[in-house]
């Protein structure tokens, strides 16, 4: 019987990174359950890929630790055998401006959302040639709307992503044929400390197509890259739209608009 492929999902132990390590473990994937700080989190993520008769185990690491991030994916080889994928999740999102920027802001997020992708795009690429020249891998960047919909909030963070997506077609042309690499760019998917559920709500029926972005959203779309074995260097925005409403201000920052009348 032929294994199942393994995946690596980094940021895998609670929120979207959760979402995907799910979803890939519900559609036959292997799952290596990456995360920094929150073990109980990561177990729990690994409890329920378990339950479902998936393979999977938790590594912790520090991916803006250079020495941390290039162990990782050896050690995900070394525990199941083999890897085949990679999706970058993981990613650190501060607030900075033009006026409160830093070399040490920069530096943290290119550290944590830039250089990580780039070195386990490598050593995944390492781990398939070892396994013969006509083994075939893939690797998702998880990138940001506001890429194509830019505004100057959270400008080290945009920078970051930004770098990633470039990568993104220089790795897809430096690895191939031996591993695509492709991008996911997510609209407005879930809440955090500064937009509540009501909040969420309100700015996600305000993009174009009048509905949010959910976790299956993605992580389905992170699938399809995965999986379909002739896309490489494309990203696909999954963000019902928002691209095509330019905004001057990250959602952070929005106000929902008024609602309207009933109908």
């Amino acid at each position: 019987m032929q294994q199942a492929p393994v995946v690596l999902v980094t940021g895998s132990a609670r929120r979207l990174g959760r979402a995907i390590a799910l979803h890939l473990g519900h559609h036959g994937w292997q799952v290596a359950v990456h995360h920094r700080s929150t073990p109980e989190d990561a177990a729990s993520t690994v409890a329920e890929l378990q339950a479902l008769g998936v393979q999977a185990r938790a590594f912790r690491a520090d991916l803006a630790d250079e020495d941390q991030c290039r162990a990782l994916l050896p050690a995900v080889d070394a525990a199941f055998g083999r890897v085949d994928a990679v999706v970058n999740n993981a990613a650190l999102f501060e607030v900075d401006h033009v006026d409160s920027f830093s070399y040490a802001a920069m530096d943290r997020h290119w550290r944590a959302n830039t250089a990580p992708a780039i070195v386990l795009a490598q050593a995944l690429h390492t781990a398939l040639a070892r396994r013969g020249a006509q083994v075939r891998g893939a690797v998702v960047n998880l990138l940001d709307q506001k890429l194509w919909n830019p505004n100057p909030d959270h400008l080290s963070y945009t920078l970051s992503k930004a770098a990633l997506q470039c990568a993104t077609t220089l790795l897809a042309q430096a690895l191939a044929p031996q591993v695509r690499v492709c991008g996911v760019a997510p609209g407005l998917t879930l809440g955090s400390e500064m937009i509540d559920a009501t909040r969420l709500a309100a700015l996600q029926a305000a993009t174009p197509l009048q509905r949010g972005v959910a976790p299956e959203d993605v992580a389905r779309t992170v699938r399809f890259l995965l999986e379909n074995p002739s896309v490489t260097g494309s990203t696909v925005l999954v963000d019902a739209g928002s691209h095509l409403a330019p905004a001057a201000r990250d959602f952070a920052f929005l106000s929902p608009p008024p609602a309207g009348p009933a109908p």
